[in-house]
């Protein structure tokens, strides 16, 4: 499906069914690339954002994915025990702990997307400027996600607060 049209038709076009084709997309291959890795979705998401980000303790991982701290307590066991997270002292902390992707689990992730098709070949066709235009999207795109499913979270704990009291 290739976008045609004027500008609005196009922003439309991408922002609605192309964005959720896009999305949909992703969960099922992330999906796939989970069960590929005996991991459950929640887990291997997890597992991701402690790659992309580096170390973290549990609670700032708690805080990204809006999980309980009983939740990632399960989350990080499930992840230890399959050899893709290890426990370390934070340097500055000691109290706390940091978690760390395993070499193990860089090398399993590494494998597992290796297997994949080529996707770089998906940007074969496209220029400098366009590339550019592409990752600055992209870029803009997973920051609004982010913000966004913040926002939900955090309007989501305030029904539930004010139908508590």
């Amino acid at each position: 499906m290739s976008p045609t049209g004027t500008r609005d038709e196009l922003i439309a076009q991408i922002m609605g069914t192309l964005a959720r084709r896009h999305s949909t997309a992703t969960v099922l291959l992330h999906h796939a690339v989970a069960e590929r890795l005996g991991l459950g979705p929640t887990d291997h998401k997890c597992l991701d954002l402690v790659v992309e980000r580096g170390p973290m303790t549990g609670s700032e991982l708690a805080g990204i994915t809006g999980l309980t701290s009983g939740a990632i307590t399960g989350v990080v066991a499930r992840l230890e025990r399959a050899g893709f997270l290890s426990r370390e002292p934070d340097p500055h902390d000691g109290r706390k702990q940091l978690l760390h992707c395993t070499p193990e689990g860089r090398q399993r992730i590494g494998e597992v997307f290796a297997e994949l098709a080529d996707a770089s070949t998906l940007l074969s066709g496209f220029d400098a400027h366009q590339l550019a235009a592409i990752a600055e999207f992209l870029g803009r795109g997973t920051d609004f996600s982010f913000r966004q499913a913040a926002l939900l979270r955090a309007h989501a704990m305030t029904r539930l607060k004010r139908r508590q009291t």
